[in-house]
């Protein structure tokens, strides 16, 4: 795809996203777009980046550290790199070096080992947790008790380099609206929840919602949609 139809397609998106937001009631301003490169060629990034996008995400670590480790310095200093997809341990290591956010994070012992490679680098990292509210999800928190104790780990100040922001979940892939408003209505009410429980911690984010099913969920709340196809069109290669 060229680079005037990724700023056209971004252009359009972030316009809708706005439309939104404005008729949920909410601020123009209060839903970030983040721009999904996964499977999309470097160049994709850098024609979305000169469009004015600087919020991207990948799915796979290798992937991502191919494509924004060797992105220009002047680029990249201003670039802010989640991932979004599930997380391997064994791959953790990298991970750290080049995200500013994992919005996967799914189970306590995954949490641990990001903040002991975060300490070992002395770096600081934010995190997104990840709760099932779909059936076609195939990750993410199952049980709100296991959830409650990764927050408790972090708000008990056991991990000193990680920044719990909030919270992520996927809709079940179908057209049936109640289902999909279900789910991120789910995540929203435990969201508040939380809010409620751990007050110390600053979980404000609700990364909810893809091109199929973002305005549903910004009109239940979502602070962040997660949007691929629409801007840069079907992915371009296999990785």
């Amino acid at each position: 795809m060229d680079t005037a139809t990724i700023a056209a397609r971004l252009a359009a998106v972030l316009h809708d996203v706005q439309d939104c937001a404005a008729r949920a009631g909410r601020a123009a301003d209060s839903v970030r777009v983040l721009a999904v490169s996964k499977f999309h060629p470097q160049q994709a990034v850098l024609d979305a980046y000169g469009a004015g996008q600087r919020l991207f995400g990948e799915n796979r670590v290798q992937e991502a550290a191919e494509k924004f480790s060797t992105l220009p310095d002047a680029v990249a200093a201003h670039c802010e790199l989640h991932l979004i997809g599930t997380l391997q341990k064994n791959k953790v290591k990298h991970a750290v070096r080049i995200a500013s956010c994992i919005e996967s994070v799914d189970r306590l012992s995954l949490l641990a080992e990001i903040e002991r490679h975060c300490a070992a680098r002395s770096v600081a990292l934010s995190v997104l947790f990840e709760y099932r509210t779909g059936e076609d999800s195939k990750s993410g928190f199952t049980e709100q008790a296991e959830l409650e104790a990764a927050l408790e780990y972090c708000a008990a100040g056991a991990a000193p380099h990680i920044t719990p922001r909030g919270f992520m979940t996927m809709a079940p892939f179908t057209d049936d609206e109640h289902a999909i408003r279900k789910s991120f209505s789910t995540l929203r009410i435990l969201a508040e929840k939380m809010r409620a429980h751990y007050p110390s911690l600053p979980l404000s984010e609700l990364s909810m919602g893809m091109t199929n099913d973002y305005r549903y969920a910004i009109a239940e709340g979502s602070t962040e949609v997660r949007i691929g196809t629409a801007i840069f069109g079907e992915r371009e290669y296999a990785a």
